[in-house]
């Protein structure tokens, strides 16, 4: 049996889901699922729910694209999960359904766009690279010097600072701290 899911989602606790909730009734959605969630975060609950709930043949009904993705890239990918499971996609602001011959022409122009974007972004990078190496510079991390690893490994094993505090006092962050604790783990 075919299943319609809608999902909307507002960034705040205090903003309202009202205005989406209308848009999918005319949908008669089996199913709604709401999150009040920042679109930035990437993990979304009911998000995750709704792509393990979806089979063949079932639809997808959001009240527009920002409320499903979080960047263009997001996008795209959660429509091609969609796609390769033969889930139908409705946004219904931007007028488009993943089912019409309009919708997958719609489709591949943004997977077009979206390639072209990453490949731009590759090409700047590899150029950003080459320039900074010419100029002598070789990128990656700053070294961290040993005196301030071991000060700040000596403050963690005391078990009276927070990660944030011994990164206040020393300068060096809690995850360069786990780092250097993990591979002080495995060399003992």
């Amino acid at each position: 049996m075919k299943y319609t899911y809608g999902y909307t989602r507002v960034s705040t606790k205090s903003q309202e889901l009202n205005r989406q909730l209308d848009i999918l009734e005319k949908y008669n959605c089996d199913e709604i699922l709401t999150e009040k969630i920042n679109g930035t975060k990437a993990s979304r609950p009911q998000l995750d729910k709704l792509k393990e709930s979806v089979r063949e043949g079932d639809t997808v009904v959001v009240e527009s694209w920002s409320r499903l993705g979080r960047s263009t890239k997001d996008l795209l990918e959660l429509v091609d999960f969609f796609s390769e499971k033969n889930v139908q996609v409705i946004s219904d602001k931007e007028k488009f359904d993943t089912s019409t011959p309009q919708g997958k022409v719609m489709l591949t122009v943004f997977q077009a766009f979206a390639e072209f974007e990453r490949d731009l972004i590759v090409e700047r990078t590899r150029e950003g690279l080459k320039s900074a190496r010419a100029r002598g510079r070789v990128g990656g991390r700053p070294k961290v010097s040993d005196k301030k690893i071991q000060q700040a490994i000596s403050l963690y094993d005391t078990k009276q600072y927070s990660g944030k505090e011994i990164h206040e006092m020393t300068g060096i962050s809690s995850s360069t701290l786990y780092r250097y604790l993990e591979k002080r783990k495995y060399s003992n």
